[in-house]
């Protein structure tokens, strides 16, 4: 059992590996180190000569490990792996609702800009992490040609670091890269919505797909998520004597069971009633397609805002407030588990008092 530091003339650097071998089998792991052929000035001399340090601590560390038995010619293989193609399982692994398999595709195709071809494992390191965090921040850009919000940057980058630290868990990498890299910080996040008067508006304007129109107005007046409508049957539309309508399911990204009262209008909305394992809106679809629908209706009741169906759940919030109802009611109705959640609406209320009260100005 033996781990040797060689040598590989590639290009214009020389590449340094490991060469493993054990009971007449050989294993070569790159290291991703490189020297200079012809060092020439001091600086290049010594440059060199840390780097080869380094190899050889490695070297030394891997040597003990293969003895302990910590590792071994299974890990050399499963670092060669496709890391990219890790990066696509677990995205599928994790896709838990729309929203957030929606973010990890968006992260797996900056990743596959950043680095076109394809990326073993062992290629993963600190250096790496490093890099494809400013790739994130200097020159990743939205669909719309535009440098990334700093809460997409946020959120792609913990998604890959997310992965990462699910490597180490599968057992494919002993330690985790991105520890030590900063992530980025999370920003305030814009919380877009329609007010009473754009919302009664929007109902009297058609939409080329009225499926769509149906459901964000029902999410309006339920703060119900895009995720929980799709999946909705009318088994979860109950009623009672005592409570009036109410829906009882769970929520898809939580999965904590709510009983959840909706109004008469609400229920009207849905139309004629259908077999209970019926869904509800059975024509709903998630694309880029549909959100551009559902802009262009917007726009075509003269409305300038940029609205996406999450929109509709923080109108509900927005007005419900605006309306007088207590915010621990509101947290309830939304289904967050903590209040602080639900904090963000009431900063939109008391930034509409501000301005409300800017608007009465006298000359003197």
């Amino acid at each position: 059992m033996k781990v040797t530091l060689r040598e590989r003339l590639k290009g214009n650097s020389i590449s340094l590996y490991l060469d493993y071998y054990h009971k007449g089998k050989r294993k070569n792991e790159f290291l991703r180190l490189y020297l200079n052929p012809n060092p020439k000035t001091k600086t290049d001399k010594e440059v060199n000569k840390k780097t080869k340090e380094l190899a050889e601590t490695i070297r030394a560390q891997r040597q003990v490990e293969m003895q302990n038995g910590t590792f071994g010619f299974n890990d050399i293989e499963k670092l060669k792996g496709s890391f990219t193609t890790y990066l696509v399982k677990v995205s599928e692994d994790r896709n838990t609702s729309d929203g957030n398999y929606g973010n990890w595709d968006s992260m797996i195709k900056h990743f596959k800009t950043f680095v076109p071809s394809d990326v073993s494992f062992q290629e993963v390191d600190k250096k790496f992490v490093e890099d494809f965090k400013d790739y994130l921040n200097r020159k990743a850009e939205s669909k719309s040609k535009k440098k990334l919000s700093q809460n997409s940057k946020y959120s792609y980058f913990n998604k890959f670091k997310a992965a990462l630290k699910q490597a180490v868990k599968d057992g494919i990498l002993k330690t985790n890269p991105s520890e030590g890299v900063d992530g980025f910080k999370q920003g305030e996040p814009q919380r877009e919505f329609l007010t009473l008067e754009e919302l009664q508006k929007i109902v009297h304007v058609e939409c080329e797909l009225p499926e769509l129109k149906k459901a964000f107005i029902f999410s309006a007046l339920t703060g119900l998520r895009w995720s929980d409508i799709e999946k909705l049957k009318w088994s979860e539309i109950q009623h009672s004597n005592d409570y009036g309508h109410y829906i009882r399911f769970r929520q898809k990204k939580t999965k904590g069971a709510e009983t959840q009262p909706i109004s008469e209008q609400a229920v009207t909305l849905l139309g004629e009633r259908k077999e209970p394992d019926d869904k509800i809106f059975d024509a709903l679809n998630y694309s880029a397609w549909s959100n551009l629908k559902l802009q262009q209706w917007i726009y075509k009741a003269g409305i300038h805002k940029d609205i996406t169906f999450h929109c509709a759940r923080h109108t509900y919030a927005t007005l419900q407030l605006t309306l007088g109802t207590d915010i621990y009611t509101v947290s309830k109705m939304l289904g967050h588990k903590e209040l602080k959640t639900t904090q963000i609406y009431a900063k939109i209320i008391d930034e509409k008092k501000q301005e409300a009260a800017n608007k009465i100005k006298l000359d003197f």
